[in-house]
């Protein structure tokens, strides 16, 4: 499977996925003028990561800012990653945020609740 690497940009975050080195992260901020462009081939790539995944995979989040659009967009890669489970792997989120962002904190609780795999909130 063939690793998606996308350099972010003040509007886009960036994202690596890599089955081969299992490295999954976000980082940065989403606010693309197209979501369903600029996410859709990365719902597809973890779709089909979760048809075969890794025995462990752990999906780091490190948003400084995301608007309403790319939250929806953000909880539909989450629950496609929280399919792993069915497999019998293993699953984890990690929740980076600056200790004084209680927006990218709550955001973090919120798909905790919402999605069905452990997940770690991280302040630093």
């Amino acid at each position: 499977m063939e690793a998606k690497r996308l350099v972010g940009t003040d509007e886009s975050p960036e994202v690596i996925l890599d089955k081969k080195t299992n490295e999954f992260k976000f980082q940065g901020k989403s606010l693309p003028e197209d979501v369903k462009e600029f996410y859709n081939p990365i719902l597809e790539w973890v779709e089909q990561y979760a048809m075969d995944p890794n025995e462990e995979t752990v999906v780091e989040f490190n948003m400084e800012y995301f608007n309403s659009a790319s939250s929806k967009q953000i909880l539909d890669i989450l629950e496609r990653f929280a399919m792993i489970t069915e497999k019998g792997k293993k699953i984890a989120v990690k929740w980076h945020y600056m200790q004084d962002d209680e927006d990218m904190e709550d955001a973090g609780e919120s798909y905790a609740d919402i999605v069905d795999m452990p997940f770690e909130l991280i302040s630093y």
